[in-house]
């Protein structure tokens, strides 16, 4: 794997610039109107990563509805199989998607989620985590999602999309990674680096574990912080005002090694996003396989029910 510079910090205003010369910059978050002025002046490749169909029809809710000129790139594309969903696409694999999507190194790129809710958001996080590891910048996620574009009643396109292909060749970075063997070297105390456990507290305590995990728990050492709290009144719309307040309560700064991480590293993925994207902290990292991998993996896990409370969060249903 490769390393590559960090891209810029762009900012989520226009440039105070005559009417003629003025260009919107984003990331890493953009705002509904800002990225519709973009699409006549910056002409950004618009990655749609919405799954599914409309209830009831065989139509995909890209079809539907989308901003023109996207791409649809259902999120599936950047997860790994069902038995480890956060497992990391290979190269070769997401050489192949990424042409396929028409994506290239240097495009402008945003990612639009459908905005219903803050684990929503962390579908986002995860392609834009995904793309900048692949060395795509600068990039950008759609604040509030689809859900905002359509509230400030701007153009929609339906119907089927055919990207043109490009030629891009991933090489992936691991500045943004933490992998097993990282997190094994951290635990063992070989490795400098916080484990930061993005998940509800209910799975952190073992009470609840995902379907895929051989075993309930957290990591090792770990510090229970949930993916949800940067989120303002709108269900997925992040607050950068929110993400520096509570960076700083709860002692996230400059300098810190973090790791985060969660099931399947899709709600990691978020706090990822707001610690490295937003708070600015330049060491944070992302473990993509999370507890699903690491319990598979047969690794020592802290919060492990003992067999009696194994046996009744069983039969309660919590797993």
């Amino acid at each position: 794997m490769t390393k590559h510079l960090p891209p810029l910090a762009f900012a989520l205003v226009l440039a105070a610039l005559p009417a003629a010369a003025q260009t919107p910059e984003f990331g890493p978050l953009i705002e509904a109107d800002t990225l519709d002025a973009a699409r006549d002046g910056v002409d950004p490749l618009i990655l749609d990563i919405r799954p599914g169909k409309v209830e009831g029809s065989e139509q995909t809710l890209f079809e539907a509805g989308h901003i023109p000129g996207a791409v649809h790139a259902p999120y599936n594309l950047f997860r790994g199989p069902s038995e480890n969903p956060g497992a990391l696409v290979p190269e070769d694999r997401l050489t192949e998607v990424l042409r396929s999507l028409g994506v290239t190194a240097d495009r402008p790129t945003v990612i639009v989620h459908q905005g219903s809710d803050q684990t929503d958001f962390g579908s986002a996080a995860r392609v834009y985590w995904t793309l900048k590891s692949s060395g795509v910048a600068p990039l950008a996620i759609l604040n509030g999602g689809m859900n905002a574009w359509q509230a400030a009643s701007l153009p929609v396109e339906t119907g089927p999309v055919t990207p043109t292909p490009s030629d891009i060749t991933v090489s992936f970075s691991d500045e943004w990674l933490a992998t097993t063997a990282d997190i094994e070297a951290i635990v063992a105390g070989g490795q400098p680096g916080e484990l930061i456990d993005a998940r509800p507290v209910e799975f952190w305590e073992g009470n609840a574990k995902h379907d895929a995990a051989a075993r309930p728990g957290t990591l090792p050492q770990s510090r229970y912080f949930i993916h949800s709290g940067w989120f303002g009144d709108a269900p997925a719309r992040i607050e950068p005002s929110i993400v520096e307040r509570l960076a700083a309560a709860n002692g996230f700064e400059q300098g810190d090694r973090l790791v985060s991480f969660c099931n399947t590293g899709h709600w990691a993925a978020t706090n990822w996003f707001a610690l490295s994207e937003l708070a600015g902290i330049e060491d944070v990292r992302l473990y993509p396989d999370s507890m699903v991998g690491w319990a598979n993996s047969g690794n020592a896990m802290d919060n492990v029910p003992g067999p009696i409370r194994n046996l009744w969060n069983r039969v309660t249903g919590k797993y």
